[in-house]
């Protein structure tokens, strides 16, 4: 997997309105993120209809309450291991909201300026899927060749970076093994 001109190659790509400049360029972090829609399901399109407006509020009770909101990520990750992209990573996606991060330097604010955002579909509390680790080593090892200031140290979780607002991709995601993965020299092509 390789990242040309912003978009992976061979995943499927399915544009966001919710995205903008990077007001200064910079590419430097990765904020992992879960999302179900509705919450607890899995499958389905309704991630992508929030991430491209077209989420029918009326389709689920819980949709009224987020139908109008204007949230996007770069990418999607789902249970079986598909990538989705919805924002070619130059763009700033509206993932992360009020933010917060010490990147081991200074405290920066408004990652979104200069992360990237990675939805797994998921739901905090399930665990994720094989897949998706595999999908998302492979991921981060075609960022940290395109983007050289995004390092293993600097993927963090929306929980870490909004932590009083949010605390996914939760505890259900597993760290460790993350590391094993991104250890694996077979991904790294």
């Amino acid at each position: 997997m390789k990242s040309v001109n912003g978009w992976l190659e061979g995943v499927r790509c399915v544009p966001s309105p919710n995205v903008n400049q990077r007001p200064e360029g910079e590419v430097s972090a990765v904020v992992l993120h879960s999302i179900s829609l509705p919450p607890g399901q899995f499958g389905g399109d309704d991630i992508e209809r929030l991430f491209t407006n077209r989420l029918d509020g009326e389709a689920h009770p819980y949709f009224a309450t987020i139908a109008g909101l204007q949230v996007s990520a770069h990418l999607l990750i789902r249970r079986d291991g598909e990538c989705v992209q919805f924002a070619p990573f130059e763009a700033r996606a509206w993932h992360a909201g009020r933010s917060r991060w010490f990147d081991g330097h200074r405290w920066r604010r408004e990652l979104n300026d200069f992360s990237i955002g990675i939805e797994l579909e998921g739901d905090e509390a399930s665990a994720y899927s094989d897949a998706q680790y595999q999908c998302l080593a492979k991921v981060l090892h075609a960022l940290f060749l395109s983007y050289p200031e995004i390092t293993p140290q600097r993927v963090t979780s929306h929980a870490r970076v909004a932590s009083l607002r949010k605390t996914d991709p939760g505890p259900a995601f597993d760290w460790a093994y993350l590391r094993q993965c991104l250890a694996c020299p077979e991904l790294e092509q």
